[in-house]
């Protein structure tokens, strides 16, 4: 499509695809930039980089996706990421009850970077518990894992980049609109116009970029199952200053059969914990696609168990400590992990950019130029970014996962905060 420097454009979703997308239009000298978010709070509620901390690693199963975080790594050095980044390294093992899946995963994610220039003399075998403990002398609990330890790696203050990027927006030009829920696209004939707000106003775009994250089906409903809507659990301790100080500098922590963990936030000393599982779908809606609810408050009780038995192979002191901050977490995830960055296909001026699948948010500096180039060649020339009608990412074992999926509804027993043990992130 012709494009030029003046040429409208409308984003919808100021999550990590969003923002990304804003900041490279405009530091490009696109001076017409527009991003409507339905949040009226900033990160978006529903983000998912709305959050504590992100592993920012180089390891995949994919080289591709290897040199793309590479290259992402090298952004977050510069002088509006590196504030945020934390090299405390990745402590990346399964442990002695791990499935061969899991254990197959790892391995190739071990293959992916270990033969790089980048990583030499950067990668230490782990096959002991001495071996931990010479990389994390402050563990305590029985952890006879194996697997590896990445000193190139760590992880993201997500929220604090995210607002660091909108900032970065708003110096360079771009317009951002909170408490902007959308209703609607707009069309004329076949060229998508723009959007209508639920409050009634309608932005007029020569192009709209859908960065909506889990929630794109609920505004294309044409995506069907090509993505899905997927929730990952995490929960929070409340550690005290000492507790905390005991921890800093702990290496991000991945049982890939268990879950992972990250060094205490500097700012409210919470220990942020995942589990390890294949993710939960909400298929309960009027589309009959999978959307995330507004209430995300609460994790499955199974999910706390498996947190708790991590911490108990860890940091057993701390196995019985109250959980707070207790939510989910929800992405979009491709039948193939890969990211959707394309046109869509019989609409004119209407470009996607979804397919996060987890792994998208240390993309954060790198994917807006991504689109970018898409917007500006009018189509995507890598084949595994394109628009795949017909793919169902609900039927599929992604490798990486462990589990089955879930949808909300086969859920026994959730576990939510008591009033006065609410996180405050």
């Amino acid at each position: 499509m012709n494009m030029d420097k003046q040429t409208s454009i409308l984003i919808l979703g100021a999550g990590t695809f969003g923002l990304s997308t804003a900041y490279h239009l405009a530091k490009a000298g696109y001076t017409n930039v527009t991003v409507l978010e339905k949040s009226s709070t900033f990160p978006p509620e529903l983000s998912a980089g709305n959050d504590l901390n992100k592993i920012l690693r180089a390891e995949y199963e994919d080289p591709f996706y290897a040199e793309l975080a590479l290259e992402a790594m090298s952004a977050w050095k510069s002088p509006l990421f590196a504030p945020y980044y934390h090299e405390t390294g990745y402590l990346l093992c399964t442990s002695a009850a791990a499935p061969e899946k899991s254990k197959r995963s790892l391995q190739k994610s071990l293959d992916s970077i270990r033969q790089r220039p980048e990583f030499k003399d950067r990668i230490t075998p782990v096959t002991s518990r001495e071996d931990i403990r010479k990389v994390a002398p402050a563990f305590t609990g029985p952890m006879q894992w194996k697997g590896y330890f990445n000193s190139f790696a760590g992880y993201a203050h997500a929220a604090d980049a995210l607002t660091a990027v909108y900032s970065a927006c708003i110096a360079l030009g771009v317009t951002i609109h909170l408490n902007s829920s959308v209703q609607s696209l707009t069309y004329s004939g076949n060229t998508c116009t723009g959007a209508l707000t639920t409050g009634g106003k309608h932005y007029k775009a020569s192009v709209t970029v859908l960065a909506l994250g889990a929630s794109l089906g609920s505004i294309l409903p044409e995506i069907k199952r090509q993505v899905i809507a997927k929730a990952s659990p995490l929960a929070h301790i409340q550690l005290t200053a000492d507790e905390a100080a005991q921890l800093r500098g702990i290496p991000v922590t991945y049982a890939r059969d268990l879950g992972f963990f990250f060094e205490p936030d500097h700012r409210t000393n919470l220990l942020k914990i995942c589990p390890a599982m294949a993710g939960y779908t909400n298929y309960e809606t009027p589309s009959g696609l999978s959307h995330p609810p507004e209430d995300n408050a609460f994790i499955p009780a199974q999910d706390e168990a498996m947190i708790r038995r991590l911490l108990r192979e860890t940091l057993p002191e701390l196995a019985d400590r109250p959980l707070i901050g207790r939510r989910v977490c929800w992405c979009a995830d491709s039948a193939d992990s890969e990211y959707v960055i394309d046109f869509v296909p019989g609409k004119k001026g209407l470009v996607v950019v979804t397919g996060d699948s987890a792994h998208a948010f240390k993309m954060l500096p790198t994917v807006g130029g991504w689109v970018k180039d898409v917007l500006e060649k009018g189509q995507q020339d890598r084949g595994r970014w394109k628009w795949k009608e017909g793919n169902d990412a609900a039927a599929v074992d992604i490798s990486w996962r462990v589990g089955k999926n879930t949808d909300f509804k086969e859920v026994k027993e959730m576990r939510r905060d008591t009033e006065g043990r609410k996180a405050r992130l």
